[in-house]
């Protein structure tokens, strides 16, 4: 049975449970409630939350208001843990809107700390954001949803960017270079069926290492 370390709020859990109800055998083991050993798994999954607390961002924050202030800084410190021990152990990472800025953040990259047009609510759960697309992106999507204000701005060490939004070039999807499975999205692929090759082939790298 593949294990997956991950943190899943409550109210995310449900889109979860519906993303891998095709992987009964995928066992996700949640550090918000439970004890997580890295070295015990095949795979680290980081999902969407609240803004990365200032003290782990590796740049200025010349104006605190713009952070949303229900950062949780015990979730970011394991989630910062976890990333680097599953790196050192070449677990394949999928990595989804909060978890993309803290996957780049890892990698030593920066982010906008605030953006306009990503968060509308008739976003959030239809697929309306047009992107272009590198055409060596294994997964390559038209469209995708959106639900977040911050953004990835200097890119962490070894990431390559696979897809940008088509009206802004704010980045949507990058991979880390020379590594067997590291993908990062800004989108949220949880929340639609559409999107299932991208957990299917998470799922299908691990064991692999």
């Amino acid at each position: 049975m593949p294990n997956v370390a991950t943190w899943i709020r409550p109210k995310d859990e449900k889109w979860f449970r519906r993303a891998f109800a095709k992987h009964p055998e995928v066992r996700l083991w949640n550090a918000l409630s439970e004890e997580v050993q890295i070295v015990e798994m095949d795979g680290l999954l980081l999902t969407g939350g609240a803004d990365i607390a200032e003290e782990f961002l590796l740049q200025p924050v010349p104006d605190p208001s713009v952070l949303e202030q229900d950062a949780d800084a015990k979730r970011d410190r394991w989630e910062i843990d976890a990333t680097e021990e599953a790196l050192g152990c070449r677990l394949p990472i999928f990595a989804i809107c909060k978890g993309m800025q803290l996957f780049n953040v890892v990698l030593g990259g920066t982010l906008r700390l605030d953006i306009p047009g990503h968060n509308a609510p008739e976003m959030r759960d239809r697929n309306v954001q047009a992107l272009r697309t590198e055409s060596t992106a294994t997964h390559r999507l038209e469209k995708v949803n959106s639900s977040h204000h911050q953004a990835i701005d200097r890119l962490g060490d070894g990431l390559d960017v696979e897809a940008w939004c088509r009206t802004d070039d704010i980045i949507e999807q990058m991979v880390l270079r020379n590594y067997p499975f590291a993908l990062a999205v800004q989108y949220h692929p949880e929340r639609d069926e559409s999107y299932a090759p991208l957990f299917a082939d998470f799922v299908s790298r691990m064991g692999k290492r």
